[in-house]
């Protein structure tokens, strides 16, 4: 098989191992009213609310719907633009990400109103994935949709990692950190989660809207000053966690004995799936150098060996930032070394969901001739790396991954044939 055909085809598997759909199906089953997630259960004896948000809530709460049918509430969920599925009694909005815009928080307040005057013998069922943090965007007052979206813009552009990105979303809404499981008392909640975070940190999952949280203001208003230009950030942000209120619930607290999680879907079991020869660390800091250490790392492989990894890395935009995204500037950087070192590597680096930074495409699959390729196309491949413009190069090299959204995230996947 081809090399390039060869990761594409072990990508895609990867992927529809991670569907989401069928991974309720795999840990959520209904016996007369019992219900039971890996070894937890229920008696179904009020109501059954589901709500959710994510890029892969839609089909995971199209599953919780048809096997609870006509016990089901209702409910609301909120998903990406395009990251659709049919629903019948739950309702279905659609917003951006990842900058939260007005749908997104008229979708937040849509849950909000959907778990409210609920008793202790109701069922709340969250679907949630990758993508939550900017779908439920519900500003702590007297915070604006305004602040968040600045705020986020000047986060995404920092390079910080995810747990730095949502220690602070979480710090400046209403529902996440906890808030939304508060929301929903005295019900039981359940947590489907599918987990697009290094280690599965519930609390860091779509900003662990229902999860305890063991960070503070104080650290979300260090991680703006740290890594932000404080002239920049909204002066309502800067006051509001200044005061360093105990906002979120924290570890051990009693008002979240009623919430349970379940891990239903990983980077680990997308991994998996490859069936790689070899597993390297996980994907982690500025792409571009991960890219070089992973290129290295499959140039000390024998011939014929598949090596694959999973993980988020980060790009550093500033204010120099073309079109483009972290798998592709990966990809693109890749090719760069394996030019540089003749390298008989074919390499593949994809976003689970489908969607690579503000563009079309999942990622890139690059060899030894992508190099060439640009400069024959009359582009200068060192220039685009710079301004972190990979998406038109690897357009008009052919290098692209487009594989349309596919409703499910769990981080990001780098695969190398050494050859």
């Amino acid at each position: 098989m081809i090399p390039r055909d060869l990761l594409l085809n072990r990508f895609r598997t990867a992927v529809a191992a991670v569907e989401p759909a069928a991974a309720v199906r795999a840990h959520l089953s209904l016996s007369g009213q019992t219900l039971r997630c890996d070894g937890w259960t229920h008696q179904l004896r009020g109501r059954v609310v589901v709500i959710g948000a994510g890029k892969a809530s839609a089909p995971m709460a199209q599953a919780v719907e048809t096997l609870l049918g006509a016990q089901l509430s209702g409910g609301v969920v909120v998903v990406k633009y395009g990251h659709t599925a049919p629903l019948t009694r739950i309702r279905l909005h659609e917003a951006a990400h990842p900058v939260p815009d007005a749908a997104g928080e008229g979708g937040a307040a849509a849950i909000e109103v959907a778990v409210r005057g609920l008793t202790a013998d109701d069922l709340v069922i969250c679907c949630l994935s990758g993508g939550a943090s900017a779908l439920l965007p519900a500003p702590r007052a007297p915070l604006t949709l305004a602040d968040k979206q600045t705020v986020t813009k000047l986060l995404l552009a920092s390079g910080v990692d995810i747990h730095a990105v949502n220690t602070v979303r979480k710090h400046l809404s209403r529902l996440k950190g906890g808030r939304l499981a508060l929301a929903c008392a005295p019900a039981t909640v359940l947590t489907l989660a599918i987990s697009d975070v290094t280690g599965d940190d519930l609390s860091v999952i779509g900003s662990g809207p229902t999860a305890a949280d063991p960070s503070t203001d104080a650290e979300a208003l260090a991680i703006i000053q740290r890594h932000l230009d404080p002239a920049r950030i909204p002066m309502s942000v800067l006051t509001a966690l200044a005061e360093n209120l105990p906002w979120t619930p924290k570890p051990g607290d009693p008002a979240l004995a009623k919430v349970h999680h379940a891990i239903i879907a990983s980077n680990q079991l997308a991994l998996d799936a490859i069936d790689a020869d070899v597993v390297g660390d996980a994907l982690s800091g500025e792409a571009w150098q991960a890219a070089e250490r992973f290129c290295v790392h499959a140039m000390r492989l024998p011939p014929g060996t598949l090596l694959a990894a999973g993980g988020e890395t980060t790009v550093t935009l500033g204010d120099n930032s073309g079109n483009g995204g972290r798998n592709q500037e990966f990809a693109l950087a890749a090719a760069r070394w394996i030019a540089q070192h003749q390298a008989p590597l074919t390499l593949l680096a994809g976003g689970t969901d489908g969607n690579d930074g503000p563009t079309d495409a999942a990622g890139g699959v690059v060899d030894g001739g992508t190099w060439q390729r640009a400069i024959a196309a009359g582009l200068d491949p060192s220039q685009h790396l710079a301004r972190h413009d990979a998406y038109p190069l690897l357009k008009a090299t052919g290098d692209l991954v487009v594989t349309g959204p596919t409703n499910t995230n769990v981080m990001d996947l780098a695969l190398a044939l050494r050859m």
